[in-house]
């Protein structure tokens, strides 16, 4: 069985999936973090990542996704990867910071290295019972998936969940309302964008379930989700 969690930027997709995973004992696989890689890979070369992207560009992130290959780490008995290597070196941590967030919208958009990602993807999909998470999962990677979930959440929401997970992880109790401001602005930005391009853009599939998880906890979420799988196996 395979679950598409789709969604915007700060939805929760990534979270919630593996909790999902977790719940049911199903592998995950973190389709966003093999673009981050080669989003990173990108920075670290200095490429110019304006968006629109330059050719020269182009060509040296499709080398990138095509040559370069995305594997993930795990613990025993754990669905979860634990950690993300490109071309053998671990990237767990890098590919989690801000220029990287800002880097994969327009490096995800290309085609080229989509079509490089998504037959690993479907690879992974068709051995294990899986969930995936991303932007495109249900009406691209796996247009027949048992389940497609489109989760979404107000800007608001996503902004403030996001500014919380990085003040946490800095070790501070609360975000400041300009940190959550800038980020709002941002996932704006990358809503417009992931919604607009002309490949794969950020659509709900028509027989996705759309799941607004504004004011909802995560385990709300997950068990609503785990419920809606058990429902059709």
């Amino acid at each position: 069985m395979i679950i598409a969690i789709d969604g915007p930027a700060g939805s929760g997709k990534s979270t919630v999936a593996k909790l999902v995973a977790r719940r049911l004992g199903f592998a995950y696989l973190d389709t966003g973090a093999m673009y981050r890689a080669v989003a990173w890979r990108a920075l670290v070369q200095k490429l110019d990542l304006t968006d629109p992207l330059p050719v020269e560009t182009v060509e040296s992130i499709r080398t990138i996704a095509q040559t370069e290959p995305i594997r993930f780490g795990f613990t025993p008995g754990d669905p979860l990867p634990s950690q993300v290597f490109i071309n053998g070196e671990d990237v767990t941590r890098q590919i989690r910071t801000p220029e990287v967030d800002r880097a994969v919208s327009p490096v995800s958009a290309d085609p080229g290295v989509r079509t490089a990602l998504t037959e690993q993807q479907r690879a992974f999909g068709r051995e294990y019972d899986t969930v995936m998470e991303g932007r495109d999962i249900g009406t691209v990677v796996f247009p027949a998936a048992e389940l497609k979930v489109f989760l979404t959440a107000s800007a608001e929401e996503r902004a403030r969940r996001r500014a919380q997970q990085n003040a946490e992880k800095e070790g501070r109790t609360a975000a400041s309302a300009e940190e959550i401001a800038a980020i709002r602005a941002d996932i704006l930005r990358r809503d417009a964008c992931d919604s607009s391009r002309e490949v794969a853009p950020l659509v709900a599939a028509s027989d996705s379930w759309l799941l607004d998880t504004t004011g909802m906890t995560i385990d709300e979420v997950t068990s609503a989700i785990a419920e809606k799988a058990g429902e059709l196996r």
